[in-house]
């Protein structure tokens, strides 16, 4: 049998050569990709926030050099940075929670930058941190200390009352709870905090305490007993819940006010007064549906369901500004800042807390009698003279006593811009013979004419006195000093002044000497005159 033997072609020095470059060809690609990968990798610039910089920059061994940063807040405005180990630090104080968009301009080495770019930018919008109360109402046992905790560290607090202002304190070092020290049983306090030395404090947070107690607590503000304005907020914060301490109903408020009611937060009731609020010089009470634990002043509590303030009276200073600015009194008001806006609520809280000015005499030649009765801030029959023409100018009935209708009333006129414009009248009688009387008007005496007081024993009596009543024909009785009755009809151009006293025409001989019985009498021609200038509160003097 025949056997056949097998046989191979050898390869060719040139096959082997082709196999060769292309491994090495594989091999330097693959190199070169993983030199491609290794660069992309170590040239990455990375920006991020930080936990306490504003943000922060990474810029990898390969990315290159740090050659711009910008940060802007939402109007454009340009913020001012430092960068320290790649921290970006404002060094302008920001708003807890305003937006600020940061921008990095990176610089690539130059063989990098050939292959990739010369720059690289980097783009970041975030908020400055906003640290918020944990708990708004807190349970804190009598006499330990309130603490206030936050959602996160905070550098900085301010704590008051928006009244009084609040109080900063800088924090050693960044701390998720402040202690405000032992308070009173229940209260209130606002709080602010910033998270970050680099920033202001943001919006105060009102936080509230409450002892333990088997009924809700309620915390007023203003306390309750306190002295309030007419157009002052009522708050009403309690332990728990609105809606499980009143249900859906309200509180009741006493005089009844003009306002409404709103639900602040869950915890809380707010009462914002309109038009001029509370009358002055009463109690307010607010009476609540449901009963509630309020403190007693000290460490106690006492179960209620009715609290009071006290709306003072409006200041006298006030009542003269009022007056001065409407014609009533001889005497003009300039305030020394801006003036009193004429809207409820300012001129309500101006009532109370009068701005200040000065007063200067409407006319150069004022009486001096006038004058010499004249106080910015004590009241005077000056000012009983000027109430009582503003009540008989506004259908009011005159008493002279700026109570509670005559503030409104004048409140009102302030806020329409209502003035008299009869101007200012003021009669004064020599009692010494030749008796005078006479009338000054606007800065002119209007008339002096000869005139007729009482005899011994019915003398008209020394000092000032406003009209009461002013009428242009009467007939007058009494008694004369021995007994005997009279009385007399057709009396005209009458103006009672003091008790039965008047100016008032009547038929004599002679006028200048005593021969009434109190009245100032005059002849029918100058009583005549002067009946028109002197209405309810004109200021009649007896002098000697």
């Amino acid at each position: 049998m025949a056997m056949a033997s097998a046989h191979r072609d050898p390869v060719s020095p040139e096959h082997r050569l082709k196999r060769a470059l292309l491994g090495a060809g594989i091999t330097v690609a693959v190199i070169l990709a993983l030199l491609v990968v290794a660069v992309l990798a170590l040239s990455g610039v990375t920006l991020a926030s930080n936990s306490t910089a504003l943000a922060r920059v990474t810029v990898q061994p390969l990315g290159g050099t740090i050659e711009r940063v910008r940060a802007y807040g939402p109007n454009g405005r340009q913020v001012p940075l430092t960068v320290d180990d790649g921290r970006l630090t404002p060094l302008k104080r920001l708003t807890p929670g305003e937006q600020v968009t940061v921008d990095v301009e990176v610089r690539r080495p130059g063989w990098l930058g050939w292959a990739l770019g010369s720059e690289r930018n980097e783009q970041l919008t975030l908020r400055a941190p906003v640290a918020h109360v944990t708990r708004r109402w807190i349970t804190v046992p009598s006499g330990s200390e309130v603490r206030v905790s936050f959602d996160q560290p905070v550098s900085a607090v301010s704590y008051g009352s928006s009244a009084d202002g609040l109080t900063h304190h800088t924090l050693s070092g960044a701390q998720s709870s402040v202690s405000l020290g032992p308070q009173a049983s229940t209260g209130a306090i606002e709080i602010a905090a910033a998270p970050r030395p680099w920033e202001r404090l943001g919006a105060p947070t009102q936080v509230s305490w409450f002892p333990p107690s088997q009924a809700p607590v309620m915390v007023s503000f203003p306390a309750a007993g306190s002295r309030i304005a007419p157009a002052t907020p009522i708050d009403l914060t309690f332990s728990k819940p609105v809606s499980e301490v009143l249900g859906s109903a309200r509180p009741q408020l006493s005089p009844s006010t003009p306002g409404s009611w709103r639900e602040a937060n869950s915890h809380t009731l707010v009462f914002t007064p309109s038009g001029l609020g509370a009358p002055l010089d009463s109690p307010l009470r607010v009476q609540l549906p449901h009963a509630v634990a309020v403190t007693t002043g000290g460490s106690g509590l006492r179960t209620t369901n009715q609290i009071e303030w006290t709306v003072p009276p409006g200041s006298t200073l006030r009542l003269h500004q009022l007056l001065a600015e409407a014609g009533y009194l001889p005497v003009v008001w300039q305030p020394s800042g801006a003036p009193v806006a004429h809207t409820p609520s300012a001129e309500a809280q101006a009532a109370v807390e009068p701005p200040s000015g000065s007063f200067n005499w409407r006319y150069p030649n004022t009486p001096h009698q006038l004058q010499a009765m004249w106080s910015p801030d004590q009241a005077s029959v000056i000012t009983k003279g000027a109430v009582m023409k503003f009540e008989d100018e506004s259908g009011l009935t005159v008493d002279g006593l700026a109570g509670p209708t005559v503030w409104h009333m004048l409140l009102a006129d302030a806020i329409a811009g209502k003035r008299l414009t009869s101007g200012y009248s003021y009669v004064y009688v020599h009692r010494e013979v030749p008796e005078t009387m006479t009338l000054w008007h606007n800065g002119q005496t209007v008339i002096s004419s000869p005139a007729n007081t009482g005899i011994s024993g019915a003398e008209t009596e020394l000092g000032t006195f406003p009209v009461f009543e002013h009428l242009p024909e009467t007939t007058m009785s009494g008694t004369n000093p021995d007994g005997s009755h009279y009385e007399d009809p057709g009396i005209k151009w009458v103006s009672y002044f003091n008790g039965g006293d008047a100016l008032h025409n009547f038929d004599r001989a002679s006028f200048g000497t005593p021969q009434s019985l109190g009245c100032v009498e005059l002849p029918l021609a100058a009583s005549a005159e002067i009946w028109p200038y002197t209405p309810i509160g004109t200021l009649v003097t007896i002098e000697t």
